[in-house]
């Protein structure tokens, strides 16, 4: 687990309790850089001790030291990354209890006197492992230098200067500098901190942000909750700027003692817990056809050893052993053409996830709107234009040091205010409850709080205003209707508002506290245009059009997200605003969601809940979002999207990475993650039909042969062939109708099919049978030889019947496809009059079989056709997300 997947886990703190409660009983021993000062809590001697015991000081550590204290210490990761060699990863696939019970039987051959048995079974499940082997580490890598790609990063300062690297790289002695949406990237103290906010619930379990200052607490506490001169490894920071001394790295920091905790798996995706149902499914198969097999041959006195291999062999061909690697390619495939559409998959599963998704629910700032953010207007409660309203909201963005937003960007560019007469004395920092940030300057002759946020909330706590002349007048019911009536003028033209209030306070008032921020004096409001993306539009129907429904989660109140929805195209089926979500319990916010599609005025915690609600109401639900806020979500959504210039915390939740912030991206990205499981879904089909039902026509033949159809080396062979024409599916096209709606895992439509197609398989199989016996009178020899070669022909050419919904005729495969499809079909015929016949159990059949099988996998294939549209045509065209 490096820096950056344990960082996902931060947003939503699941087991932040459990954590909380096994630091609390952790042992104080550790294993890396810092233990002279780090015995028992290595904030309590403070920076300055600590910078001493580890050689280090203010301006942090040289690009050598740096490179010693990474050889000495490891990297800054959790766990360290296990890397076996290739030899040891390839020997560790052989623990699959089907392969060893395979290689324990041809081990007996050998012993009985089998040696051809012996060697071609061995070499069989070799080189089925070996295939296996091979795509599937090629498939790991290429996700592994995706993932790379969006690491997170942590500010440092090495040889005196503030540089960005790698967080994995991070050494003790280092000094990070952090600032609002960053993760902390290490266990540090404090020795520099300004109206510093963290998040430290993952570690604590506290949910409220904890305030940290440079000054060294009192008292020897070993609970890093009392630790307010301390930064822990995984927390993030709310608002609020500072600098640290690194004390402990990776496995050495506090989490790193928690680590057990961390590593528990999360709760199974939809993707995990379709390939689990799927793997009992072929199980319980697998179990009754070996047991039936077994007793079958039992009672017809066969011997015990080649009824014993039959069976297993029987198993192999039942089991989907290939899926591990189809998945694994599939979805690195699909991650890497992700990558070309500028979509950075970290979490290779969530590819499945993107193309099941039916609900995206997305931000409107910087998402349906361009994010370049203009300060339009600065006017009174009268609605005239006021430049004191832009001089007071100008004073508060430029001496505000907490999570600075676009708009405080958009106020500063004003240069001509001069500001230079007032000094900062103190600052109540933004969140995302209070909606409001407020300044306490001083010019000499005043001190004043200024105000600036929510226009309700300010509306709100103010009691005063000015009037026309600039004098002070009672906010009144009229007045207070008067200005509500020019916000609500601004919000319906499409404009951003906040709110701009002041409190004059006595001089000796040197803290700024919540409870300042009452009985405020109204100066008016600050309105901000952010017009909508051109491509905004196309792509939100492009996604409509595609299944998937948009729901605007935003901050913003109810006209301006009308306005700009109005404009996208995008018709407003409902709004629920954030003080409804407030008085709603969950049974009654689901029934709300799915009737909405634009919620307003929500925090953090709202925004949350209301995608929750939608996954609860069994919808594949996404979100996409940028910022410190955004993090519960993006954790909590079947698949979070960030973007590259997200806030660290933002991307470390996410799952995938737009580096386009796009949503014209995002849709390709939900096709191809379509695409992809569509790939999947193929394998699967084929696993569950026309293998099953040639592997249940050998179950059901030994009733009434006097002979096992084919020897185990035999079915092992055919499994083995049928896999190498299998490999090229995660490079097939997919059809556009498939495309069309989001999918998902439905075990009763892959249950139904394979009722519906693997009969048919055995069907022709058993009129094989009758051929054979009747009309070409064949023994043991021949009879082995043409099923084995009709066996491999219908059921490696049935693929271009079942990789499509439509005509297969209608549908081109991949050239790759086709070419494994028929070379592995020519093998087989081949194989008889090869020099290895005679070791494998084959002889040469007479030239007019083969005009028979040709029939015969022509009539199958037509056969599949038709039923395969009966099918469809009763249960649709796939599984659908719901």
């Amino acid at each position: 687990m490096d820096f950056l997947s344990f960082g996902g886990k931060l947003a939503g703190s699941r087991e932040s309790q459990a954590m909380k409660d096994a630091n609390l009983q952790s042992a104080s021993a550790r294993s890396a850089g810092g233990e002279a000062v780090c015995r028992p809590a290595f904030w309590s001697a403070g920076a300055h001790a600590a910078a001493q015991a580890l050689g280090t000081g203010s301006d942090g550590l040289t690009s050598a030291q740096a490179e010693q204290q990474l050889a000495r210490c490891g990297p800054n990761v959790l766990r360290g990354k296990s890397e076996p060699a290739l030899i040891v990863e390839f020997l560790a696939r052989f623990r699959n209890p089907l392969v060893l019970v395979l290689l324990a039987a041809s081990g007996i051959s050998a012993l009985t006197g089998e040696e051809a048995s012996f060697l071609i079974t061995g070499l069989i499940v070799v080189a089925s492992v070996t295939l296996d082997f091979f795509q599937e580490y090629r498939a790991g890598q290429a996700a592994e230098r995706l993932s790379e790609s969006v690491t997170v990063r942590a500010k440092v300062l090495r040889n005196g200067r503030e540089t960005s690297i790698a967080a994995t790289t991070v050494v003790p002695g280092d000094v990070i500098v952090v600032a609002a949406g960053d993760l902390v990237p290490a266990d540090s103290v404090l020795i520099e901190a300004k109206d510093l906010f963290v998040n430290q619930s993952l570690l604590t379990g506290e949910s409220f942000p904890a305030e940290k200052r440079a000054q060294t607490p009192t008292g020897a506490s070993t609970d890093p909750s009392c630790a307010s001169n301390a930064l822990f490894m995984g927390t993030s920071i709310i608002s609020g700027t500072g600098k640290a001394l690194v004390c402990r790295t990776g496995r050495s920091s506090e989490l790193g003692e928690i680590g057990e905790a961390l590593g528990r798996r999360a709760p199974p995706t939809a993707f995990e817990h379709g390939t689990r149902q799927f793997g009992m499914l072929i199980m319980r198969l697998t179990v009754l056809l070996v047991l039936f097999v077994l007793l079958v041959n039992t009672l017809l006195h066969r011997p015990l050893l080649e009824s014993f291999l039959f069976a297993i062999a029987l198993a192999v061909g039942l089991t989907p052993e290939l899926l591990p690697m189809i998945v694994s390619v599939t979805l690195s495939r699909g991650a890497l053409r992700m990558a070309q559409h500028e979509v950075i998959v970290k979490h290779l599963p969530a590819i499945h996830n993107l193309g099941s998704m039916d609900v995206l629910c997305t931000d409107k700032t910087g998402t349906l709107t361009e994010a370049r953010i203009r300060l339009e207007r600065h006017v009174n409660v009268a609605g005239q234009d006021s430049v004191e309203v832009l001089h007071l909201a100008f004073l508060n963005s430029f001496f505000e040091t907490g999570l600075r937003s676009p708009l405080d960007a958009a106020i500063l560019e004003h240069q001509e205010i001069d500001v230079s007469a007032w000094r900062k004395i103190d600052e109540v920092p933004f969140d995302f409850e209070r909606r409001r940030v407020s300044v306490l300057v001083d010019d000499g002759q005043h001190r004043r709080l200024v105000v600036k946020g929510a226009p309700e909330d300010i509306l709100g706590l103010s009691t005063h205003c000015a009037d026309d002349s600039g004098q002070l007048q009672c906010l009144d019911e009229q007045t207070l209707a008067r200005a509500m009536a020019v916000h609500d003028l601004l919000a319906a033209d499409g404009f951003r508002v906040l709110g701009i209030a002041w409190r004059d306070v006595a001089t000796e008032h040197i803290h700024a506290r919540i409870d300042d921020e009452t009985e405020l004096t109204l100066a008016g409001f600050a309105a901000f245009l952010d017009p909508p993306k051109a491509g905004a539009a196309a792509a939100l129907a492009a996604l409509q059009a595609s299944g998937v429904s948009v729901k605007v989660v935003t901050g913003d109140n109810e006209l301006v997200t009308r306005h700009v929805c109005a404009e996208l195209g995008l018709a407003i089926s409902g709004v629920l605003l954030g003080s409804e979500i407030e008085n709603l319990d969950d049974p009654a916010l689901l029934a709300r969601v799915e009737r909405v599609n634009a919620f307003c005025r929500v925090t953090p915690a709202q925004k949350n809940r209301v995608i929750l609600a939608l996954k609860a109401g069994g919808h594949t639900v996404g979100y996409l979002g940028d910022g410190v806020n955004d993090a519960p979500s993006l954790h909590s959504a079947d698949v979070g999207i960030s973007v590259d210039s997200a806030v660290d915390v933002a991307k470390a939740a996410a799952e995938m990475i737009l580096l386009r912030h796009d949503l014209g991206v995002l849709h390709e990205g939900v096709i191809e993650g379509r695409r992809t499981f569509g790939n999947i879904m193929k394998y699967i089909m084929m696993g569950t039909s026309s293998n099953f039902g040639n592997m249940f026509s050998m179950a059901g033949a030994t009733l009434f042969l006097p002979f096992l159809p084919m020897l185990p080396v035999q079915v092992l062979l055919n499994n083995l062939l049928y896999d190498i024409s299998e490999v090229p599916i995660p490079l097939d096209r997919v059809d556009d109708d498939y495309l069309a709606q989001p999918r998902h895992w439905d075990m009763n439509f892959i249950r139904n099919f394979m009722l519906a197609i693997g009969p048919v398989s055995s069907l022709f199989d058993f009129l094989t049978f009758a051929a054979l016996i009747v009309l070409f009178q064949a023994g043991e020899g021949l009879f082995r030889t043409g099923w084995f070669i009709e066996s491999i022909a219908t059921q490696v050419l049935v693929i271009f019947v079942i990789r499509t919904r439509g005509a297969a005729l209608h549908s081109r495969p991949n050239p790759m496809l086709a070419l494994a499809s028929l070379a592995v079909v020519a093998l087989a015929f081949v194989l008889p009059f090869t020099p290895a016949a005679a070791h494998l159990g084959f002889v040469a059949p007479p030239p007019q079989f083969f005009v028979f099988v040709a029939l015969m996998t022509a009539l199958y294939l037509c056969a599949v056709e038709i039923v395969k549209r009966a099918f469809y045509r009763r249960f649709g065209h796939g599984p659908t997300a719901s």
